[in-house]
């Protein structure tokens, strides 16, 4: 069987017992009955404009005032994800905002990020600018872009996530403690986004995959 038509068989699965649900939690887990409206634009921006302050600022006060991550250098926030923010709380409809894209397109892409600046084995704390950073960002990304593109998580931001490793010195001294952060990083967005997003919205569309519409006679 496809792997589309078994995304599509977990998505049914998963909105079957969404509606199961008390109908004040499914809500804020994105299920509806009927479709919604388009909101007005003032809508939109009013909370796209909340999630997004809001988001990003549970980003700050976890990873920039927790004890237990400062300690270990986290950076206060990853820098890709201004760049999420724009697409889970302002363009929340399109399939590269869902949760399967943000979590796993973040997670494979740091991944593989962290994978290559370990083979290339830099030292940032003594060289910022090796002769190969050139190669290794390049190849980050690129292997980052396929590999999305293979699993079905294709989420623009996590491009920089990739690069991030191989070049910035804060990323790199992380090694594999940056998976953690990037997978609690996009579990709090997405946690933001389903309460803001679902106030006079609807987040997400799908969780795994969008359910296509029933054939035509």
């Amino acid at each position: 069987m496809p792997q589309s038509d078994l995304l599509v068989q977990a998505e049914r699965l998963i909105q079957s017992g969404l509606a199961r649900l008390p109908p004040a939690l499914s809500r804020f887990l994105g299920y509806r009955e009927k479709p919604l409206p388009p909101p007005p634009l003032y809508i939109i921006c009013l909370w796209a404009f909340v999630g997004a302050f809001g988001g990003l600022g549970i980003l700050f006060a976890v990873f920039g005032h927790s004890h237990y991550f400062t300690i270990r250098l986290a950076p206060p926030i990853v820098a890709s994800y201004g760049a999420s923010a724009i697409l889970c709380y302002g363009s929340i409809d399109v399939p590269l905002a869902q949760p399967r894209a943000l979590i796993f397109g973040h997670f494979f892409s740091a991944l593989v990020g962290v994978i290559v600046a370990t083979i290339f084995d830099f030292n940032l704390d003594s060289d910022t600018h090796p002769r190969l950073q050139w190669l290794a960002a390049s190849l980050a990304t690129a292997i980052a872009l396929v590999v999305m593109h293979v699993t079905k998580t294709t989420h623009p931001p996590a491009g920089a996530t990739a690069l991030l490793p191989c070049v910035d010195p804060v990323i790199w001294r992380l090694k594999w403690y940056f998976l953690p952060v990037v997978l609690l990083s996009s579990v709090l967005v997405l946690a933001s986004a389903l309460l803001v997003n679902n106030i006079q919205r609807q987040y997400p569309k799908f969780w795994i995959a969008a359910i296509p519409p029933p054939a035509q006679p």
